[in-house]
């Protein structure tokens, strides 16, 4: 094993690093059995530090009569937005322009919680664009305008090195398959640098699969940018429908060659739904709950991956670190939007919930 490395099924988070965030309460490490760690006793000054790599795009919804209803999407976002309602200091890094649609969304992050230190701001730039439009049986088609969206440069260009150098000062570090699509080859590459600098420092790196085709014109340069980006990650998010699309039938054979070197949570489908989690040489499935009334899947498998990792960051086993996933994504999908009210999040114990 990679000594950079920590085993599957390890209590999360390394030894944490730097001061915490103005505002932001410290955690203590917890063993998997939820008894504070040697090494994070005793350090009220510090804090398990994550950061959230990706887009956050412009969203016009068209209505019925023609008018369009304006927010904001992203998957890692979402991610973002979940993590800092469960107590995990998280910052959202990516690149926005100078326009007023850019300041506004970073001001509804912060007013989120989310740390907005690493969003870089690129002049004469913009964020992405899409419309959704949605026919007479419900079903919704997407269109992009993203092509010189700001987010595509993070990791180039002035100030590119200095948020790849910002970003070795994380626990953890988590991107998605979207935030892969991103870039060209040779953001891909700082990328992964980058991650690997991470590692270097004890800090560990997650990867949610997540693949959309429209971002891949290339199907062969996505193969190899996710089989890279699983073969370097610590956690991997990865469901089986992902798996299909981008390698066929030998899908979930991608994913499962990394057992036993990391921790893997593997989505199917089924009803009701169920996970598989492979980490410290256990092999289990996590089924979820019947939900009552699905209105909305959008962000299901962000928000479980927030639920998961703050559980898992608090010390908790990855099975019951699933099972938090299932109610958090059960409770969004309950929900028009990504975004549920604050009064909706079901009660799960938050990373505050676990100081002594």
């Amino acid at each position: 094993m990679d000594a950079a490395q920590a085993a599957p099924g390890a209590p999360m988070p390394p030894p944490p690093k730097g001061k915490a965030r103005t505002g932001v309460p410290a955690r203590t490490m917890r063993h998997p059995d939820g008894t504070p760690s040697a090494r994070g006793r005793g350090t009220d000054t510090m804090t398990t530090r994550v950061a959230c790599i990706g887009e956050c795009m412009m969203e016009l919804s068209e209505r019925p009569d023609g008018s369009l209803l304006r927010g904001y999407g992203g998957d890692t976002l979402n991610t973002a937005l979940y993590l800092a309602r469960l107590g995990v200091a998280v910052d959202y890094v990516t690149a926005l322009g100078d326009d007023p649609w850019s300041e506004e969304m970073r001001a509804a992050w912060e007013a989120e919680g989310i740390g907005t230190d690493r969003v870089r701001r690129l002049p004469g730039r913009m964020p992405g664009l899409y419309i959704i439009r949605t026919d007479g049986s419900g079903e919704r088609s997407f269109h992009y305008w993203r092509d010189s969206a700001a987010a595509r440069d993070l990791f180039s260009g002035p100030g590119a090195a200095e948020t790849r150098a910002a970003l070795t000062g994380y626990d953890l570090v988590y991107a998605s398959g979207i935030s892969l699509s991103l870039y060209g080859e040779d953001g891909r590459a700082a990328l992964a640098e980058t991650c690997r600098a991470v590692q270097a420092k004890g800090g560990r790196v997650a990867f949610d699969t997540n693949y959309r085709p429209r971002g891949w014109p290339d199907k062969a340069k996505a193969q190899e940018a996710f089989r890279a980006a699983m073969a370097a990650a610590d956690l991997i998010f990865a469901s089986t429908e992902d798996l299909e699309w981008l390698y066929g039938p030998e899908g979930e054979a991608e994913v499962l060659r990394h057992r036993g070197r990391c921790e893997i949570v593997l989505k199917g489908g089924g009803s009701p739904p169920a996970v598989r989690v492979l980490a410290g040489g256990d092999d289990v499935s996590v089924p979820a709950s019947p939900v009552a009334s699905v209105v909305d899947t959008t962000a299901a498998g962000d928000s479980f991956a927030a639920a998961y990792m703050a559980a898992r960051l608090a010390g908790r086993p990855p099975a019951e670190a699933a099972r938090h996933g299932h109610r958090l994504a059960g409770a969004v999908i309950g929900h028009r939007g990504a975004v549920i009210p604050r009064a909706a999040m079901p009660a799960l114990p938050s990373h505050q919930d676990d100081q002594p």
